[in-house]
This record gives structure tokens, sequence and C-alpha cells, in this order.
């Protein structure tokens, strides 16, 4: 057997009730087309893929972790780690193409096929192919076992019954059957690396199949990666050091309920904010006459990312504008000369960031940002309307996590 599903008590309920209206409201930003919403989602694609390989001890940059997206070639990150996120990008774009897959079915096969894409730079990792023996999580510091898998010859049979689990049209809300997705197989550890990534990864496969909202909107691998100990506290609390699906389940699925409402308050805010960062540069652009296709440079940049000539390119290409390298150069002086943007580096280490008139934009927008209040988030009085959330919202530079911002 395998962790059933639990039943969705009034707590839950409330939870989910505001994670919706807050989804709402965001659809109504998604519903039209608006030019700055491409920069946003690829913002947020990449904040999903940083987050959910940083668990993993896989560290990139953020414009690394664009620069994977774009299919543009890093600027500092390791080989390794260049390698796990460039496999996780090529998983997920799996995925999103799975979500509009009419003829789609949940099966083992689907769950290798992932992971191969995934992990096939590292043999060692046994890409697509189940663990041939017993697995153990250790704490490092310690070197104690903190968890143990359950014997490699059931893994099979435990994937076919997430399969069927899967499969079944349940009256469980798509959020907490997606948890449970991600609970059961990072429990049954399938695999023998890569186990974490492939369950988040299916997590968000489940979210985009109901169509919730677009992937890089609906994922909560930017909050997990923000908050990793308390992402292992609840796992273990659930795991109690080994396989045994009679555990009380409830805990991860509040966990991943808070999670979605802090992603989601956040989300909303740097949609909002978004808007109000595009209008404003839209007036500096006129003011200095630069071309309109300048906006996605000076939107990276007042986030706070570093530009160069090859993501700059990438980032237009991905919006279905092709430049060459060299009009790309001639707008990024111009920004420079406008005064918008600063010159850094030489040669093939050029990189451009934010002057003074962007980052006074971003400073403004983020001050006096406070910390997301999930204190009351499962009390009945708690249901919102289709209002704003009166919970705070994070600044738009900064990662989800309602313990520290």
């Amino acid at each position: 057997m395998i962790y059933d599903i639990p039943e969705v008590r009034d707590g839950e309920q409330v939870a989910i009730a505001q994670v919706e209206a807050l989804r709402r409201q965001l659809k109504f930003y998604l519903a039209e087309p608006r030019r700055w919403i491409g920069s946003v989602r690829r913002v947020l694609a990449a904040r999903a893929i940083q987050g959910s390989n940083s668990i993993e001890g896989y560290d990139v940059s953020m414009e690394d972790a664009l620069a994977a997206i774009e299919g543009d070639h890093p600027i500092e990150a390791r080989r390794e780690d260049w390698q796990a996120v460039t496999g996780y990008r090529r998983a997920m774009t799996y995925v999103l193409q799975l979500a509009q897959d009419r003829y789609f079915a949940y099966s083992a096969a689907v769950i290798r096929s992932l992971h191969f894409i995934m992990t096939e730079y590292a043999l060692s990792a046994g890409p697509g192919l189940w663990r041939p023996g017993g697995i153990w999580i250790r704490n490092e510091a310690s070197g104690d076992v903190v968890y143990e898998g359950p014997d490699a010859e059931a893994v099979p049979d435990l994937i076919e019954e997430l399969v069927k689990q899967l499969a079944i049209e349940d009256d469980a809300p798509a959020m907490v059957r997606a948890s449970m997705t991600h609970l059961n197989l990072a429990m049954i550890h399938p695999f023998r690396d890569g186990n974490g990534r492939m369950a988040r990864c299916l997590q968000t496969l489940v979210l985009a199949r109901e169509g919730i909202l677009a992937p890089e909107f609906a994922s909560i691998e930017e909050y997990l990666g923000s908050n990793t100990q308390a992402y292992y506290d609840v796992l273990a609390e659930v795991g109690q050091g080994q396989w045994n699906p009679q555990h009380n389940a409830r805990p991860w699925v509040r966990f991943c309920l808070r999670a979605h409402y802090v992603q989601a308050t956040s989300v909303l805010r740097r949609v909002r904010e978004s808007e109000r960062i595009w209008g404003e540069l839209e007036v500096l652009i006129a003011q200095h006459k630069l071309t309109d296709r300048t906006l996605v440079a000076l939107f990276d940049a007042t986030l706070g990312l570093r530009i160069r000539n090859s993501s700059y390119r990438a980032a237009l290409e991905a919006g279905g504008e092709a430049i060459s390298n060299q009009v790309a150069t001639i707008d990024l002086r111009s920004m420079v000369r406008a005064g918008l943007m600063e010159q850094k580096g030489q040669k093939r280490g050029t990189f451009y960031i934010a002057a003074e008139p962007l980052r006074e934009i971003r400073s403004r927008l983020t001050a006096g940002r406070q910390p997301i209040d999930t204190s009351r988030l499962f009390e009945p009085a708690a249901i919102p309307s289709d209002a704003s959330p009166s919970a705070p919202e994070l600044p738009f530079e900064q990662s989800p996590n309602d313990q520290q911002d």
C-alpha cells in the first residue's frame, strides 16, 4: 500500500479557498495578452528550476537558470550544477507538453522517462531505471541514517499503486492530490538518485494537468528551495525514519497548502509590480528615444539581473523577435548612454546592470514589504473574498519564504 489521500477537513478547505481566491486574481492578469507577462513567466520558471535544484545542492545563479531556460550558455555555473539544471529544464519542458496532451495517461513509463530526461548526464543515477537495491538517506553532518526506503523488489508494485491513485477521479482538490503524489514518490524513493527532483517535477505535472494555472504560476518549487529545512523536517515527521504509509500525512498536506498560499501571494504581488515596472520603463524609453525591444533588458536589469549580449538576444527570441549580435550591442550601448544601464567587465566577460534610475524604481516599489502572514491560514474566519489578499506580500526580487522575509 502507499500513503492514502487524507480526508480534507474544514481547516484545509479554508486554506484551499484562500489559494483559489489568489489564483482567480492571477487569472485576470493572464487572461489578456500583456507584453510583460512573458518576462514574468521566464523569471518564475527560472526561480522554480533554481529552487528545486538547490535543495539537492545544485546551486546556480538566476542568470544561469534563465540561460538554461533560453538555451544560452552559463555565466558561472559549475559543470555538474549546469548539467543538473539543464536536465531539470528538459524534464519540465516535457511536463509542459504532457500537460496539453489530450491522450495523456499516467504510467510507470512516464515517470521513468521523466527521470531519464532529468538525469541522463549521470549514469551513476541509473537514468530511467528503478534502483536495484536498498536505499538510505543520511544526515550529512552526523552520518546517521534518517530514512530507509522500501525494498527494491517492492518498487514496481508501489509505483503501479501510485499510477492508479493518479488515474482515479478523486474528489480531493488538485493541490492535495498533487502533494500526495510528491510525498509517495519521495518516500518510495524508486531511483538511485534524483528522487527529490522527480517528486517535485511530478507534483508540478499533476497541477499542470489540472489546468489550474500555467506551471510557472502554480509550482511551489521556489518556496521549497527557500524553505529547505522545513521541507526536510515535515518529510521526516511523516516518514519517521522508514517506509510506513500508515503514518499520518496531514502535516505534509498542510505544509504544501501553506507553500501554495505563500507562493500564490508572492506571484500575485510580482505580477502587479511587474505591470507598474513595465509602465515606468515605457516612459523612460520614450524620454530617451530607445527602441521598444529594450524593455526586455531594462525589465530584467530592474529586477537585479545581469544582462549579457547573448541573454538579451535569447530573451527577445523567446518572445518571437530575433536580432543579431551587432544590433544587440548597439541596443545595450544605447541604454548605457541613456544612463539606464552600467557596463561591467570587458570583451567576452562584458555584462550590464541597472543604473540608478532602474535601481530607484525597484527600491521604491519594494520598500516596506512585510513577511507573508500564514498564522490564520487554516482558520475558518480567514476565508477571503475575491478582493486583494490581506496578507502582506514579498518584494519581487526575493524568494517566497514565510520564515524570514
